[in-house]
């Protein structure tokens, strides 16, 4: 299923998306989605659009400022208050698209962009549902995890060098760029084995293996748990009960306090990606609470 290419703006730069159009009657229900940590919205983000057009459902997928094709600069950078400005920005668009119901947006967000989809749907009242698939949703609890992973002493160098980056990135220089994922024992923001081949498999032309190195700092910041006590509408939240990149017990917890439908998998975080053997099923519990939430009233 083919899509159309889309420009809108968020403060003041522009941004690529692509509209995936449902073949259904108008007026339909649309889904905004966009990628997680480092992601581009051609590294994997299609397959589920497909199917979700497929079922009469119209996507919205979008690049953040400063990756993949959207505008912006420093290039690369992960900054929390302007990837959540994207997802609001991203959504204006979405309910202007022709015969697009308004009263029927939905937000789909993964690992990093799950924990947004969360925040962004806790600060407005015109949601219809929410997709967070193995969501970062505390940035201390993946923190913790990645420390014990790598070291507390390698941990420390990467920090130091996120403060550089940081301070130059202020004073109008450019940020201090590592891969964001490499094999274990190699330099990236992500080390775990199995990290680097599954972000490759999924690439699309234009992701870069790189990320600001401030990006630590960035995430140690990160929790949803105010946000998600005041969101207003139904929520699917799906958990990979191996996940070694999100911990699954954070993860319980957030759901709880949103008062969400819970989908658990015996799988790992990359497994519920196209190409992957829990793609289908994760993809078709999205779509049997997409009818059953989005259905017009």
């Amino acid at each position: 299923m083919s899509y159309s290419e889309l420009s809108f703006t968020s403060h003041g730069t522009g941004c690529s998306a692509w509209h995936f159009r449902s073949s259904s009657d108008g007026p339909r229900p649309v889904v905004v989605m966009a990628h997680g940590f480092g992601g581009t919205k051609d590294s994997g983000l299609a397959p589920f659009a497909q199917r979700f057009a497929a079922a009469g459902i119209d996507v919205f997928a979008f690049d953040y400022r400063g990756f993949g094709a959207s505008e912006g600069l420093p290039r690369q950078t992960i900054s929390l208050e302007a990837q959540l400005t994207d997802f609001h920005s991203a959504i204006a668009s979405a309910g202007e698209l022709p015969d697009v119901d308004r009263g029927r947006i939905a937000l789909w967000g993964a690992s990093m962009s799950g924990g947004h989809v969360l925040q962004v749907a806790g600060d407005r009242d015109d949601i219809a549902a929410v997709i967070s698939l193995t969501p970062l949703t505390s940035g201390l609890a993946a923190g913790r995890a990645a420390i014990g992973e790598r070291g507390v002493l390698t941990s420390l160098r990467w920090t130091a060098a996120g403060v550089r980056s940081k301070v130059s990135v202020a004073r109008g220089g450019d940020p201090t760029l590592i891969p964001i994922v490499g094999r274990p024992g190699e330099p990236g923001a992500l080390t775990l084995s199995g990290a680097y081949e599954s972000y490759l498999a999924m690439a699309g032309p234009t992701w870069r293996n790189e990320i600001d190195s401030s990006v630590g700092m960035e995430l140690g910041r990160m929790s949803v748990k105010a946000a998600v006590r005041r969101i207003s509408c139904p929520v699917l939240v799906q958990i990979g009960d191996f996940d070694r990149f999100v911990p699954a017990g954070a993860v319980a917890k957030t759901a709880e306090l949103a008062r969400a439908q819970v989908h658990r998998y015996a799988c790992d975080h990359f497994d519920v990606w196209p190409g992957n053997e829990w793609f289908d099923k994760t993809v078709e519990d999205q779509l049997a609470f997409l009818r059953r939430v989005l259905a017009p009233s």
